[in-house]
């Protein structure tokens, strides 16, 4: 056991006893513990304990080490449907050498919590990409693109120190980095999404109970595949937590909902479309809250009481993932296909004799990627991330001016970017008194790209 901070009296600098009869509300009579060592499943029955019983946490944790958590776990989580115990024991688990739509799918939970590795800060010239197919025209296929990412950046890198010369005053480490960031931004469009890629979960373990249930049932088999195998591994660390039985109608629902509504693929779909069902009159009575609201200060959760807002767009796989992260509400996921065509922007960004290249390219890939004897499904391994899907995102009020803001930055991919600005401004033309606080900044380049890293200190 870890005890960072025990209650101790501030005057004397001695142990309170626990038996010290309390008069009145006293801070000093306050008691914090800390555990960080403790076992998830001891961690989950140790909070459990309080609901029971008046006692303190001293006198659970020794029952604690004295009693089988697992069982404990056993006892009154997975057979008696507390559920809410499984929620205070948490694990990471990480996840390596999967495809973006695994990834897409691990994050598409709204309790979701972990990292993944970035695109747009990593070079993926040597990263190992997916042929579900197996064929070796599936193989040249996921070549080709490979092929031109690593060809084409020692050309887009000199072409962008052009567009974008150095300052006075900026460092050149961080200006050369802010130049390959930039060169990634564009580069990814043309990365297919079987490219492999790493990413963390951290999760309690109901939540990743639950959710694996439902991707033992995904459309894809990677996912599905990988699903079992977790739940295994999970089953290993914490067999009493994840020993749930299995219902016949259960899995038959699950199978029915996921195989068929994973993803979201609408025959068409508006550039961009702005909705809300938001009651006005009721907000009108906090209207000191939307006016006066600071920079960088979020709006108060209840206001989403009055209502929801929805946003219809396209944008490009690349920087849908950097949305769908937002979990505060409903994110569809899109299916990765041909249908909206190839993202203007990745080809504006190109000098214009590697722009020709890239028409060229897709021209010739997307002929081949249509012969693969395969469906819609697996041909999003093929597909690179800078294809248009379609984007339906539905959040309450504060949840929406959070986004906009946040990815209105000139940090932010610039195709995210401007829907975001045009996210808020939606809000702003459309909801009473709301100020918004946007990057409105037309100039997408910023140096700071250079600063957005790990390193030692």
């Amino acid at each position: 056991m870890s005890i960072i901070e025990q209650k101790t009296d501030i005057e004397n600098n001695t142990e309170i006893s626990p038996n010290r009869h309390i008069h009145n509300y006293d801070i000093n009579d306050n008691q914090i513990y800390i555990f960080h060592d403790l076992h998830p499943e001891d961690n989950a029955m140790l909070q459990s304990l309080y609901s029971r019983s008046p006692k303190g946490v001293l006198q659970h944790i020794d029952k604690v080490r004295s009693a089988d958590s697992g069982s404990f776990m056993e006892k009154f989580y997975v057979g008696y449907g507390h559920n809410s115990i499984a929620d205070c024991g948490s694990t990471t688990i990480f996840i390596e050498n999967v495809s973006m739509l695994v990834a897409k799918a691990i994050q598409d939970w709204p309790l979701y919590n972990g990292q993944e590795a970035s695109t747009r800060y990593i070079d993926y010239a040597n990263q190992k990409i997916l042929n579900p197919v197996g064929t070796e025209e599936g193989d040249i296929i996921q070549h080709k693109w490979l092929e031109f990412y690593n060809q084409a950046k020692e050309e887009l890198i000199s072409f962008l120190t052009q567009r974008y010369p150095q300052k006075e005053g900026e460092k050149d480490s961080i200006y050369q980095k802010a130049i390959q960031a930039r060169s990634f931004d564009i580069l990814r469009g043309f990365l297919p999404a079987g490219c492999t890629t790493y990413l963390s979960w951290h999760t309690n373990l109901r939540q990743a109970h639950e959710h694996l249930a439902l991707l033992e049932h995904h459309p894809l088999n990677e996912v599905k595949n990988l699903a079992i195998k977790l739940r295994e591994e999970l089953t290993k660390q914490y067999a009493n937590s994840f020993s749930h039985k299995k219902y016949s109608t259960q899995e038959a629902y699950f199978e029915q909902w996921v195989s068929q509504y994973s993803y979201f693929n609408p025959a068409e779909h508006p550039d961009f479309e702005f909705s809300h069902n938001i009651k006005q009159d009721f907000l009108q009575n906090y209207k000191d809250l939307l006016s006066t609201r600071p920079i960088k200060t979020n709006l108060p959760n209840f206001l989403g009481k009055f209502g929801q807002c929805n946003f219809k767009f396209k944008l490009d796989f690349g920087s849908f993932r950097d949305i769908q992260r937002h979990r505060n509400g409903e994110c569809l996921m899109p299916l990765l296909t041909f249908n909206f065509g190839f993202y203007q922007w990745y080809l504006d960004q190109l000098p214009d004799n590697l722009r020709q290249k890239a028409l060229d390219l897709l021209s010739e890939q997307e002929e081949a990627i249509n012969k693969l004897t395969t469906d819609k499904l697996i041909q999003q391994y093929y597909i690179p991330m800078g294809y248009t899907v379609a984007v339906d995102i539905t959040y309450k009020l504060p949840a929406s001016v959070y986004l906009a803001e946040l990815r209105s930055g000139k940090t932010v991919h610039p195709t995210l970017r401007k829907r975001a600005q045009q996210m808020g401004q939606a809000l702003t033309n459309n909801i009473e008194n709301l100020v918004m606080h946007l990057d409105l900044d037309q100039d997408d380049w910023d140096i700071r790209r250079g600063t957005q890293d790990i390193t030692l200190k």
